[in-house]
């Protein structure tokens, strides 16, 4: 495919996506096999909408680029990463990292609270700090077994920043609910579009036999993804993902008519992205149905997925 490594793809009827390793502003999808630095260095500033990652933790996982280290070296690393995406994001953008734990000695550093001083710093002000629930990992012997991990919303200061919820509001609990007095009394009180999802989500995250899996051994769900694209970006607008994993930010951005860029230094991890982009593209890719409810025993009543209730 030449130094370019691209690849025209059937999309939508006649249209094609392209997916190249070196970034250009009219790219459909960049996907930089090496470090994210480099790639960040390639694209104009203020030129990304929404920034969306997970970085590594730090817990000494192959995938990791460098070994396990000390916090504090840690969170330097994380920050040049992230001035750098703060250099790149748009006046009404938004950056969402999405980051666990780093435990040593049975002992607990919550990430996230360790890297919200670096986005102050930097004027960003975060909008939400949203709990991403899931019901499997870990069992825990000496302590409770951790069951969620976090997403750090930041935006730049003032109120023109894109946040549309429409498109990931949820059931309501009580649809029939109406105002009991008042000038609205009689009158349905709910939205009729569904509810604000709130700051927790309940979204299985990919282990074992989830539809998703694949051979990155911290992936994430799609759905995860999905509704952060929806509510802070419009189409065609660019998603970057500087630690991109299996592809999964880039694969959620194509999905849904988004640019997406990024960047993966372990080359299987790359091909793996690059085989769900194709299928994401052409409409084969397997995700989980978001009308599955996360635990349904029997005789229980399916909840309708969030795209659905509108």
């Amino acid at each position: 495919m030449g130094n370019c490594s691209s690849a025209k793809l059937l999309a939508r009827g006649i249209e094609t996506i392209r997916i190249s390793r070196r970034f250009a502003s009219d790219n459909d999808v960049t996907l930089f096999p090496g470090d994210a630095q480099t790639l960040l260095d390639a694209m104009p500033e203020r030129s990304v909408q929404l920034v969306v990652t997970s970085p590594p933790y730090n817990i000494g996982k192959a995938y990791e680029r460098k070994k396990k280290t000390s916090v504090d070296e840690y969170v330097t690393q994380q920050r040049a990463t992230i001035m750098r995406c703060a250099a790149l994001l748009k006046p009404g953008g938004s950056i969402c990292w999405q980051i666990g734990n780093h435990v040593s000695d049975n002992e607990v550093y919550p990430i996230d609270i360790m890297l919200y001083p670096v986005f102050r710093e930097l004027g960003l002000v975060l909008r939400n700090r949203i709990v991403w629930h899931f019901e499997h990992g870990l069992h825990c012997a000496r302590r409770f077994s951790g069951r969620y991990e976090t997403i750090l919303w930041f935006t730049w200061p003032g109120r023109a920043y894109a946040f549309d919820v429409d498109p990931i509001r949820v059931a309501q609990k009580y649809p029939g609910k109406k105002y009991f007095k008042g000038p609205k009394a009689g009158q349905y009180s709910a939205n009729p579009l569904g509810k604000n999802p709130g700051d927790v989500w309940i979204i299985p995250n990919v282990k074992h036999n989830h539809v998703e899996k694949t051979a990155h051994p911290c992936q994430f769900p799609v759905e995860l993804i999905e509704r952060l694209i929806l509510a802070l970006t419009k189409k065609n607008d660019l998603v970057l993902d500087p630690f991109a994993g299996a592809g999964t930010a880039a694969v959620a951005a194509v999905l849904h008519g988004r640019r997406a860029a990024g960047a993966e230094v372990v080359p299987e991890y790359v091909r793996i992205a690059r085989r769900r982009l194709i299928a994401a593209a052409n409409g084969t890719l397997r995700t989980r149905p978001r009308e599955r409810p996360v635990y349904a025993p029997s005789g229980s009543i399916a909840v309708p997925p969030w795209d659905t209730v509108r």
